[in-house]
């Protein structure tokens, strides 16, 4: 079935340029969960012809979705419905638990898994002597499929087992050692990715992202954990509530 009949046809009413209806009529077809998060859009010279318009139209009308975070342009493979995700900065959670919450399959690719000491660096950020064994986590984070962020994680070693107790969720195995974290401070900012990241994540180089760095302490106060996380910005709404004092 082609796309036009699926959503309807533009809105032959008003004077908007037909980009923008264009990109009205996909905006409300995502909306209305008829193009669900990860689903992929016909070719632009297919659109074009199955909504009567031009490519330019076609193209001004993806470029502003994309530019709102609903589409995403994957290199040499097209352009997919982004299904963002809401992380809410005020919870400390998992993002195991972020993505089970919104009905998305979690899934992890491991890019290191490896006990050492800690450097001068961790050993400041998790108020460690010198030479105090750590554990490292580095991994590649999915929802359904689609990769999500980068993380790279560095456990105090008091704290786990070793590296083989962490199978998918690292939060669930800092539980399971009764280690998991009751705070945290975070530390956001963005970002754009270098060609190596970019190629992880199947985006563009220079592609805009967030990185986060997270401490997360026990409740007697010592640090558990260091997190440094690069999120792809065309998938994550970072979202916090404020109350007036």
């Amino acid at each position: 079935m082609a796309l036009s009949e699926e959503i309807g046809p533009l809105d032959d009413a008003g004077h908007a340029p037909l980009y923008l209806k264009l990109q009205d009529a996909l905006r409300g077809a995502i909306e209305r969960g008829q193009l669900r998060a990860q689903d992929a859009l016909p070719p632009e010279r297919e659109l074009a012809q199955d909504f009567n318009v031009s490519r330019i139209t076609v193209r001004k009308a993806l470029d502003g979705l994309v530019a709102e975070g609903l589409l995403n342009r994957r290199q040499g493979a097209g352009t997919f419905v982004s299904g963002r995700v809401e992380k809410q900065f005020a919870k400390l959670t998992s993002f195991s638990e972020d993505m089970l919450s919104r009905g998305r399959a979690p899934s992890s690719e491991w890019l290191l898994k490896a006990s050492g000491a800690v450097t001068p660096n961790e050993a400041l950020m998790l108020s460690l002597s010198p030479g105090t064994p750590v554990y490292r986590f580095h991994r590649i984070r999915f929802a359904d499929g689609s990769p999500m962020a980068l993380e790279q994680s560095t456990i105090a070693g008091s704290c786990l087992p070793g590296v083989e107790a962490v199978d998918t969720s690292l939060y669930a195995a800092l539980e399971a050692a009764g280690n998991r974290p009751v705070r945290a401070l975070q530390r956001l900012r963005a970002v754009l990715f270098d060609e190596e990241q970019a190629a992880l994540l199947h985006v563009e180089p220079k592609a805009p992202g967030l990185f986060i760095e997270r401490r997360g302490f026990l409740e007697d106060g010592r640090t558990v954990e260091m997190t440094r996380s690069w999120y792809r910005g065309d998938a994550y709404d970072f979202v916090a509530e404020l109350n007036a004092l």
